[in-house]
């Protein structure tokens, strides 16, 4: 930090110094400024050892490639445990579902057979009823025995029996209409079970996924390893620090009266000690909206020179090829006017 801060208070007082010598010579304006890059720093998500870390200061990362890998041992238990209680469910849902299929077969068959059962005992009871009954009026007129009477009385309290447990087992077997319904609601609650299994899974995974720390989505190039191996990272600690080599700008600091003419997305070109007398195209892609006194203590009018605004200048050719640190030129690029 305090490295960038004598930088920029250099660049400003360059820009102070050009402006003054512009105003002085009539030379085209300039802003003087150095190449950086936008640094990235790759953070852990979360908390475990340090298992690996694959690239160190300077190596090129392709991009969503893994940097660096945590110990996931505790999630991996716990991903197997819910797998194992998934296939467990898995199990007991098949039972269930043949358990309601061959209830839903079996129960209307049994009913309409318990029905007729009934009939055929209602049937033997009305006939031994009146059996008995012609028996007793036989008694009385002396045409028959007391034996055949308490034959046909015998015949008739069994029938009697027979067909209250008819009556009985009827109403138990339409009663089973319940047990279907408790089995598909079992049924309906082991499936449900599922999907909560199901979505615990899926979140395990991607808490999982987080144990291996991956790169930008762009290539790029580390400036900076913060861990080793063995160490304990936490949630927010850096891994690594990158930049992408294919984005680079050139920080300047405009002075208030030229600031008018310094807006985000005007074409500038750009001029670099790495590559003398040639210009190169770019582009203003970030201008500060409050302005910063470089010294801190303004006095007088003229010392309001030292008033600037912060800007970026994004660079659009030979990115690649270009180191932070360099120093180069800021140049306004006259636009024609229409009509």
């Amino acid at each position: 930090m305090q490295k960038r801060l004598i930088v920029g208070i250099a660049a400003a007082l360059l820009v102070i110094a050009g402006v003054w010598y512009v105003r002085r010579s009539g030379a085209p304006a300039y802003f003087t400024g150095f190449v950086e890059g936008e640094e990235r720093t790759v953070r852990s998500e979360v908390t475990g050892r340090v298992l690996e870390v694959r690239f160190c200061d300077g190596d090129a990362v392709p991009a969503n490639e893994i940097v660096a890998r945590l110990d996931a041992q505790d999630i991996e238990s716990r991903l197997a445990s819910k797998r194992r209680e998934l296939d467990v469910l898995d199990a007991d849902i098949r039972t269930q579902e043949e358990r309601v299929r061959l209830t839903e077969r079996t129960w209307p068959r049994d009913v309409l057979a318990r029905r007729a059962e009934l009939e055929q005992a209602e049937s033997a009871a009305d006939l031994a009823e009146r059996t008995f009954a012609r028996e007793k009026e036989l008694v009385a007129t002396g045409a028959s025995t007391a034996q055949l009477l308490d034959d046909a009385r015998a015949r008739r309290d069994q029938a009697r029996s027979t067909l209250a447990r008819a009556r009985e087992v009827l109403a138990r077997t339409e009663a089973e209409e319940g047990n279907v319904t408790v089995a598909r609601q079992t049924l309906e609650g082991l499936r449900e079970k599922r999907q909560l299994a199901l979505a615990q899974i899926a979140e395990l995974e991607v808490t999982r996924a987080k144990y291996d720390i991956r790169a930008p989505a762009v290539p790029t190039v580390v400036q900076t390893q913060h861990v080793w191996p063995g160490e304990l990272a936490q949630p927010g600690a850096a891994i690594v620090s990158v930049i992408d080599p294919a984005d680079k700008y050139v920080q300047v600091y405009v002075p208030v009266d030229q600031v008018e003419r310094f807006r985000v997305g005007r074409r500038v070109e750009l001029e670099l000690d790495s590559l003398p007398g040639r210009r190169i195209p770019g582009e203003v892609s970030f201008v500060a909206d409050q302005a910063n006194f470089t010294p801190e203590k303004i006095e007088t009018r003229s010392d309001r020179l030292g008033q600037v605004y912060r800007a970026k200048v994004r660079i659009l050719e030979g990115v690649e090829r270009l180191q932070p640190g360099t120093e180069g030129n800021v140049y306004l690029v006259d636009t024609p006017r229409s009509g």
